[in-house]
């Protein structure tokens, strides 16, 4: 078995300034950071929650990932990130249990981190993102 944490959960929005301000005003809390990660096509914004995070994505187009979930499937959960300590380790067991892989090979994320996503037909609909933090 993998040792495994929720690193974050992942909400897609069309607007992350206004799911910002809603955040705050209905919860009190802000944004660690935000950046903008071209390669994933996505604005995002990490919320500290307990020993946990709530990023919020913005597609940067309607040609990216997450611009196409949002037109297929509007805003909500798009994806829950697990934090393990070695990622290839993680892959590789995903693999070996027949798990199918968006990302055979490791990716650089969010905060520099690698990351893989594993295919949402693997679990219950779910598309899950592996982090290993840096």
């Amino acid at each position: 078995m993998l040792p495994l944490n929720v690193h974050h959960t992942a909400i897609a929005v069309r607007d992350l300034d206004a799911a910002l301000a809603d955040l705050e005003a209905q919860y009190g809390v802000t944004p660690a950071y935000r950046e903008v990660i071209e390669e994933q096509g996505v604005e995002e914004a990490m919320v500290p929650l307990g020993g946990s995070h709530l990023q919020l994505l913005m597609p940067l187009g309607e040609d990216t990932p997450v611009g196409r979930f949002l037109a297929s499937r509007g805003e909500g959960l798009h994806h829950v990130a697990l934090q393990v300590a070695d990622i290839e380790a993680a892959l590789s067991h995903l693999t070996d249990a027949g798990a199918r892989l968006v990302d055979e090979k490791p990716r650089i994320g969010g905060g520099g981190h690698r990351i893989a996503f594993v295919h949402p037909k693997a679990l219950a609909g779910t598309l899950i993102e592996l982090v290993e933090v840096s």
